[in-house]
């Protein structure tokens, strides 16, 4: 059996992820392992695909090997697949999983989007391993990394594999017309990033469209006109300084042109179930920002062409961008049904949460995210001064051991409950004494009526 480790890894032979297909090199010495550094090469394989191709139809069993960069693979595994896609290269029936690395902040999205890519292509997609960082360092993680290969050869011998969901149809566009807009009066100032290629007309009509409703002054910067050096390398060089390596100056552009704005609005047209290596480039280089949530309280809105709802995992992606950031999803236009009236609300609901300074809370997908965070750069604070600074400036060190009165409440509360005979003469005072705080906080509320 050939096996292709396709290692979408910038780092190349440095990846954290790659030592576990190492590993398993060394655990399953009857088969052969063949690496093809995408991460690293990208470049040349734009130029080349041939090597890239000629191994791929080789291939009996893929593995996609990558660390996981802002919700999906890094920028690099995306152009490759992108790539795959634009050659229109066979790989129907033959069988693929994919081995990630990261702190399991959203490998759920980074592992469906792979699935699905799977799925578009014709691939036998079998579930595959999303591991922690450092669980190649502990026995039980590589008894897991062990066992993870050990089923996919269960899955191949026995020809099962994951039901993925047909690629969806394409969309056919409802038009989107454009009023005439009076900007004179117009103040504020809402940036909308899109990635539009030129001869994309629809994603165009809706861009213009939303800047001629929305009541205030918009401006628009399309990425693919970025002269950008490259994709994010995971150097690190930036944790320290908040200067990315590359002398390419994105980490001024990105703070003084799009961050510097009242509101943000993207701007897409779906592709590959996502929204564009292109716009991944991007995603990935706003790392000089490190792991700090530096838009916290602004409003964002999305402007998307395509079959957005039935991209479920885009959907989650989208929604766990803002949560995770801290702001608020005025909405997501789409030119499904009705574009131009989904683009008038989407204004609307801009303008009042600026005028209102509406952010509400955030929800799981913002809190277990942010967690996994605080952890990390709690950890690792010698080396991420920045964010350990933001971390402390904006009071995201929660740790829930802090609170050692709230401990030993439950401690209490705990220890009366054990016993039956107590628990039968509270009868309902727990509860009441649950809603103490609240009932206290409203007559205080009233008083001050």
């Amino acid at each position: 059996m050939n096996i292709l480790v396709l290692n979408g890894s910038p780092k190349g032979k440095y990846s954290i992820t790659l030592q576990t297909i190492k590993y398993l090199m060394l655990e399953f010495p009857e088969y052969k392992f063949d690496v093809l550094d995408v991460g690293q090469r990208i470049k040349a394989l734009e130029r080349d695909f041939s090597p890239a191709e000629e191994a791929l139809k080789k291939a009996d069993l893929i593995i996609f090997s990558y660390p996981v960069y802002t919700f999906i693979a890094p920028y690099q595994l995306h152009r490759f697949i992108e790539l795959i896609k634009e050659k229109a290269i066979d790989l129907s029936g033959k069988f693929a999983t994919q081995l990630s690395t990261s702190k399991h902040f959203y490998d759920v999205t980074a592992h469906r989007y792979i699935q699905d890519n799977c799925g578009d292509m014709g691939i036998k997609y079998i579930r595959g391993l999303s591991a922690d960082m450092d669980d190649l360092l502990t026995e039980k993680g590589r008894n897991e990394a062990k066992g993870f290969f050990e089923y996919v050869l269960f899955c191949i011998k026995n020809n099962m594999f994951e039901k993925v969901s047909a690629a969806p149809a394409i969309l056919n566009h409802i038009e989107v017309t454009v009023p005439e807009a009076d900007n004179s009066a117009k103040q504020g100032d809402i940036v909308v990033i899109t990635n539009r290629e030129a001869d994309d007309i629809q994603l165009g009509k809706m861009i213009d469209r939303f800047c001629a409703v929305m009541p205030r002054k918009t401006r628009v910067v399309n990425i693919r006109e970025y002269p950008f050096k490259g994709g994010c390398l995971g150097c690190f060089n930036c944790a320290v300084s908040g200067k990315c390596v590359y002398n390419d100056n994105f980490d001024d552009f990105l703070r003084n042109t799009i961050q510097s704005a009242q509101a943000i609005v993207i701007a897409f047209t779906i592709k590959d179930h996502s929204m564009g290596a292109s716009f991944k480039l991007y995603d990935d280089r706003q790392f000089c920002n490190g792991h700090r949530t530096v838009t916290m309280g602004m409003p964002k809105g999305y402007l998307i062409s395509g079959n957005y709802s039935r991209e479920f995992n885009l959907q989650m992606i989208v929604e766990g961008r803002a949560q995770v950031g801290g702001n608020f999803l005025a909405g997501v236009a789409t030119d499904e049904t009705d574009p131009n009236g989904e683009i008038d609300k989407l204004a609307d609901s801009l303008e009042y949460a600026l005028k209102a300074s509406y952010v509400p809370p955030q929800n799981f997908y913002g809190v277990g995210g942010m967690k996994i965070f605080r952890d990390l750069i709690w950890t690792m604070q010698g080396l991420m001064k920045a964010d350990h600074k933001f971390y402390k400036a904006h009071g995201q060190y929660d740790f829930p051991q802090k609170k050692r009165g709230t401990m030993v409440a439950m401690y209490l509360v705990g220890g009366l409950l054990s016993s039956q005979k107590i628990k039968s003469k509270m009868g309902n005072m727990m509860n009441e004494g649950m809603l103490m705080p609240y009932n206290k906080m409203f007559e205080k509320l009233k008083k001050n009526k």
